[in-house]
């Protein structure tokens, strides 16, 4: 499959006309499939889409064509499609009577409810008629998972220059587009670059600058505002498939991109890195990611999930299909990922993401932690409150925070946790219902400040007010409560505010 040519953009405008014309939209698939056959074709499960597209208007007719993979009768693509110009740009291509795609097309709701289309190989874009297991080593991938994830973290603010490094089928560059004056798309695979052009065009976005090669080798001594990078993170033996072995050992490949990027950013630039690591015998797993940020950058590091190595084996295994293979063979590449552990002294690898913002700060802000919990995407807003949260507490001393004025979060809210009929609860929590849903215990003093932080009082004057109430002393309370403040404010908690309002 990584030898076939691929599709011309050259008239793309006419064939996404076309595809807007057919309602071959995110909504328009939901409205057709309903939810359930829609919910399984991101499964590759095709049977319940392939019920629901059995008659004959042109979504149904785009519907099999690019995400079953179906071949349909020559009269009804040409119902649906600017048939002459898709045959010819190589969209599509006959087989006798019928019409057959070359690519999967996949529609795909941007965030301000933009319609774009995600292209790949066939096969391979989730939501199409089948994954990547099978396919050769320049395979072209679709949207997945950890591409929406990257997507989600990534801060939106308006930028002059990006970079999407590892493009695949140009997905974060299709992001990037909406808020950067310049994008630069980079991959080690000149198929991708051309996935990457196409799904800018038929996707009607700037095109962008395309360059091939590893690392941030193609691009020179450029700087740039923002780097997105969904790199082949998969510790392996062997760099056997491009789009997920990264070639290099153990997790060098992440590590060596985290590094590289502080110089490529420019001051106040973010880079978003998914990434997996080890987790080597005597060594904290936290350390080994701190020893990764590079000088003059803020980082916060989270990592999402941990697996051991047979686990971790064995998902990469099905990935690449290796279990339809013969037993012997499976059980050699098996053994080949242990002995590479084992070399490495590895018993667990973490996933997680890495975001670095270049700081001129002269004690940088390393923040590594371990939630596995569930979060509401997108993230990029939280991310970026983080930073600048993060600023806050550096330059604020405690009678500087005492002096300052907070507001409670929005969607906060309160539980009392205890036996039921209980006088006084055990204990009181705090819980986001937004971004990363923390949640954090607190105790009464703790409880009472957070809920009158309106932005009216300054944090001394709450306190205050809370001493006389409970009978404490004024000064012990001004005295210990800094320290519980500045955790409500690091996990957001708490929004400081301007202190003239």
């Amino acid at each position: 499959m990584s030898t076939t040519s691929l599709p011309a953009p050259d008239h793309s405008p006419r064939l996404r006309a076309a595809l807007l014309a057919a309602d071959f939209t995110a909504d328009g698939l939901l409205d057709l499939l309903g939810a359930p056959a829609y919910a399984a074709l991101a499964r590759s499960e095709t049977v319940p889409a392939l019920r629901a597209t059995r008659g004959d208007t042109p979504l149904e007719t785009l519907v099999r064509l690019f995400l079953l993979q179906r071949p349909v009768p020559h009269e009804r693509a040409g119902a649906a499609l600017p048939l002459d110009e898709a045959l010819a740009d190589g969209w599509v291509e006959r087989d006798g009577e019928e019409v057959r795609a070359t690519v999967d097309v996949r529609p795909f709701g941007g965030p301000e409810g933009q319609d774009w289309f995600i292209v790949s190989d066939l096969g391979c874009a989730v939501g199409g008629a089948g994954g990547a297991s099978g396919h050769d080593e320049g395979v072209v991938l679709g949207i997945g998972g950890a591409s929406m994830t990257l997507a989600g973290i990534t801060v939106r603010t308006p930028v002059g220059t990006a970079l999407d490094l590892g493009t695949g089928s140009g997905i974060q560059a299709l992001h990037a587009a909406e808020n950067a004056t310049r994008v630069t798309a980079t991959d080690l695979n000149p198929r991708a670059l051309d996935f990457t052009r196409l799904t800018l065009a038929l996707s009607d976005v700037p095109a962008a600058e395309l360059h091939e090669g590893s690392l941030f080798e193609p691009v020179g001594d450029e700087t740039y505002d923002l780097i997105v990078s969904n790199p082949p993170f998969v510790i392996s033996p062997t760099a056997r498939l491009t789009y997920r072995d990264g070639g290099m050992g153990g997790d060098d490949l992440c590590r060596t991109l985290v590094q590289q990027a502080g110089q490529r950013l420019n001051e106040g630039g973010f880079a978003h890195f998914l990434a997996n690591w080890q987790h080597v015998e005597g060594e904290e797993w936290q350390e080994r990611l701190r020893s990764w940020v590079p000088q003059g950058c803020d980082a916060w590091i989270v990592q999402r999930e941990v697996q051991d190595v047979t686990q971790y084996a064995e998902l990469w295994l099905r990935d690449s299909g290796d279990h339809r293979t013969d037993p012997e063979t499976y059980a050699a590449r098996y053994e080949a990922w242990l002995d590479e552990f084992e070399a490495r002294k590895t018993k667990a690898v973490g996933f997680g993401w890495i975001t670095l913002r270049k700081s001129a700060a002269g004690q940088p802000s390393i923040v590594v932690e371990e939630w596995p919990h569930p979060v509401e995407q997108p993230l990029g807003e939280t991310v970026r409150a983080h930073f600048d949260r993060q600023d806050y507490l550096r330059t604020h001393d405690d009678a500087a925070l005492l002096a300052d004025h907070f507001v409670l979060a929005p969607e906060v809210v309160q539980e009392q946790v205890g036996l039921p009929g209980a006088e006084d609860p055990e204990h009181v929590v705090l819980r986001q219902n937004r971004g990363m849903r923390r949640a954090t215990k607190v105790d009464t003093v703790g409880a009472g400040f957070a809920g009158v932080c309106d932005g009216t009082l300054s944090a001394g004057r709450i306190l205050d007010a809370i001493g006389q109430l409970m009978g404490e002393d004024p000064v012990l309370l001004r005295d210990r409560t800094p320290q519980a403040i500045r955790l409500l404010v690091e996990e957001g908690f708490l929004e400081p505010v301007p202190a003239a309002r």
